[in-house]
């Protein structure tokens, strides 16, 4: 095993290519002077401990991809469950640590879900969205809310922010889209400056689909013989759901800000269940409510003191109701609130030692209600606290190291503390070639989704405890007709008590248990080129590629002891290729291409041929046109995805569309 991952990693130090330019934060105190917004394509390693994947502005909008879960599909170390459709649930997982164990991050405000207490990505859009990032271990800026060092890996989304000129007061924009399986999903942003210091952002749009794609369910016996051979339409897959977003951005001296921002969710969609043995299940309804209001301040004391206050109140709204007659009838309502507070401080000691210290306060309330059932609700809360300190030091132009302490202490359960230990390493200044490495503890503490939200839900679970380390090496070229990075990184993760989530027989129901100890070892390749060809023409390509076992260490006595855990494959990566050309005038023209590999895994703990899941590739391919009319811009896309129409399953029995087409036409001024 050890031969094999270091023949990965030395194959992956030697490719041409390159990977994501991940460049920090776009997110500057100064941004309202800026004249317009620019895409950045160039970054000094040295400026981050820990290297973030990240996708931004133009290269967004490239993708073939209705959501931010289908934008990080493109990631590696990346496993995303999908039950199909536009309406079907989406939940990621990064190096088989669980979805847990990975934060969502929203204008830096981490999201919670009342919804199988996980967050569906699904429901977050693109179209608003200015920058993806995901984070191995934690971000690299110590200045941080507590709870951010708590998590194995985060990701943060950013939506678009108000960017004027000296003479604009107001952008519009405005889309359409529409395509297969019935999808009308129409969107309209605008942006007014209110004064030079104060801009209000408002966001909506609508996304309706029938959900009903054409499939074929074929079973193979182990001997050989098929056993059924179906095609048929998938049902029960629709979905109407709205959103709307506001934001206020105030900016004031050079170095203070704040930042108010409301968001609102409404969903109903049919949860198509899963097919097994030739048998259908339709039905399941949901319905979904998520509503949220946070505001973040922030301001720099004496040139060397800096503060952060962020708050935050949730409510969401959740209803499943089961009709199938052949599943266990269902009719349950829930609501959750969060009340959420952070306060954080950084002091930069020295030009090269800086300190932070952060406290995080979360209460959550779950009410349950079942509607069958005249036992009445069911009602639960609980209080957290996170208290972190943080160190960074930097040492010229070679060194840069990070170590945080973390407690974490859920309601009278005994706190725990998690170190982390990060650095950066840079043999040679004038190479940008650098070395990081970081070890880390997260502590998991069971959601209520774990112990009580179903009736398949384990009120004795035992917390997690993952303990990560990872290496890599990151070398970047820049000339002025190429830019191109490389990276790969070995990771080695021990999870103790792993809490595990599966389908059976509903989507919304699940099966928890704790695994007890599971060991993973993994690389991961990441490539990114940009070539910048006579005429205007540049080639981007991206390359992202996982290697990982994720084994199940408890007992030699059990039959699984040393397989993989379910529904992590061996192999995983996916490749993107653009060309794309500009005009004197400014109008653009692109043609996409990506190309996304899942290799083979198993569906339960035992690695036999009755469990096996078969690969699934997919090839997707777009073309887009802008044009400028005086200070109006139009824009058309077309999406053709799983052009081959390649019939494949990301979770067992839940079967995803064949060749689909998406068409996008937009306007802004």
């Amino acid at each position: 095993m050890t031969k094999r991952i270091f023949f990965i990693l030395i194959i992956a130090l030697c490719a041409h290519s390159v990977f994501a330019d991940s460049e920090a934060e776009v997110d500057s105190l100064y941004s309202r002077f800026q004249i317009e917004e620019v895409e950045v394509t160039a970054r000094a390693l040295s400026k981050d401990v820990i290297v973030p994947q990240t996708l931004k502005g133009a290269e967004l909008q490239r993708l073939n991809a209705l959501s931010v879960a289908d934008a990080l599909r493109y990631f590696s170390g990346v496993q995303l469950k999908d039950y199909g459709g536009v309406g079907g649930i989406k939940t990621i997982n990064v190096r088989s640590m669980g979805s847990q164990h990975t934060a969502v991050y929203y204008n830096g405000v981490q999201l919670g879900n009342a919804q199988n207490g996980q967050v569906d990505l699904g429901r977050f859009s693109l179209d608003n969205m200015e920058e993806i990032q995901l984070f191995n271990g934690q971000k690299s800026d110590i200045f941080q809310s507590a709870r951010e060092f708590g998590s194995a890996g985060n990701v943060y989304l950013t939506t678009r922010k108000p960017y004027f000129k000296p003479d604009e007061k107001v952008h519009v924009r405005g889309q359409m889209r529409f395509g297969s399986f019935a999808l009308a999903n129409p969107n309209i942003g605008v942006d007014v400056k209110l004064t030079e210091a104060l801009s209000l952002t408002l966001d909506a749009e609508y996304v309706y689909s029938d959900g009903k794609y054409p499939f074929r369910y074929r079973r193979v016996l182990p001997t050989g013989e098929t056993a059924y051979d179906t095609t048929a339409i998938r049902q029960n897959g629709d979905v109407n759901a709205v959103r709307a977003e506001v934001g206020l951005h105030h900016y004031y001296r050079t170095t203070g800000f704040w930042r108010v921002h409301a968001y609102n969710y409404y969903s109903e969609r049919g949860v198509p269940g899963a097919i097994v043995n030739n048998v259908w299940r339709n039905g399941e309804r949901l319905w979904d409510r998520n509503s949220f209001v946070q505001a973040q301040w922030q301001d720099e004391w004496f040139g060397r003191w800096s503060t952060r206050l962020l708050a935050k109140y949730a409510n969401d709204y959740t209803h499943y109701k089961n009709y199938d007659e052949r599943l266990l009838p269902s009719n349950n309502e829930y609501t959750q609130q969060e009340v959420y507070l952070s306060l954080a401080n950084k002091v930069q000691v020295f030009n090269w030692w800086d300190l932070s210290l952060a406290y995080d306060y979360q209460y959550n309330s779950l009410n349950r209600l079942n509607l069958l059932l005249d036992d009445g609700p069911e009602f639960f809360l609980r209080h957290s606290h996170w208290l972190s300190a943080a160190t960074a030091f930097n040492i010229k132009e070679y060194l840069r190291m990070q170590a945080s302490v973390l407690m974490t202490a859920v309601d009278r359960n005994t706190p725990r503390v998690t170190p982390g230990v990060f650095f950066s390493f840079r043999p040679y200044p004038a190479i940008d070639l650098s070395i990081n490495a970081f070890y880390k503890q997260s502590y998991r503490y069971p959601t209520f989704n774990d112990l009580y939200y179903t009736d398949l839900g384990n009120a004795s679970l035992r917390p997690e405890l993952a303990r990560q380390h990872s290496v890599e090496l990151a070398y970047r070229v820049s000339h002025k007709w190429l830019t191109a990075n490389i990276s790969a990184s070995y990771y080695y993760n021990r999870v103790t008590d792993k809490i595990i989530a599966y389908p059976k027989g509903q989507q919304f129901r699940w099966t928890m248990l704790n695994l007890g100890t599971v060991k993973i070892n993994g690389v991961d390749a990441k490539a990114d080129m940009s070539l910048f060809l006579p005429l205007r023409f540049v080639l981007r390509g991206r390359l992202n590629y996982t290697y990982q076992t994720a084994i199940d260490v408890t007992n030699p006595n059990d039959t699984y002891y040393g397989h993989q855990i379910p529904y992590i494959p061996w192999h995983s990566g996916s490749v993107v290729v653009g060309l794309d050309w500009q005009s004197k005038r400014g109008d653009h023209y692109g043609l996409n291409y990506s190309f996304i590999y899942v290799g083979e895994r198993y569906s339960q703990q035992e690695n036999i041929i009755y469990n096996h899941v078969q690969p699934w590739y997919t090839h997707d391919l777009s073309i887009y046109g802008e044009w400028g009319i005086k200070r109006w811009w139009l824009k058309a896309n077309l999406e053709i995805n799983n052009l081959l129409g390649q019939d494949y399953e990301v979770i067992q029995n839940y079967p995803m569309p064949k060749q689909n087409v998406r068409c996008t036409l937009a306007v802004r001024y």
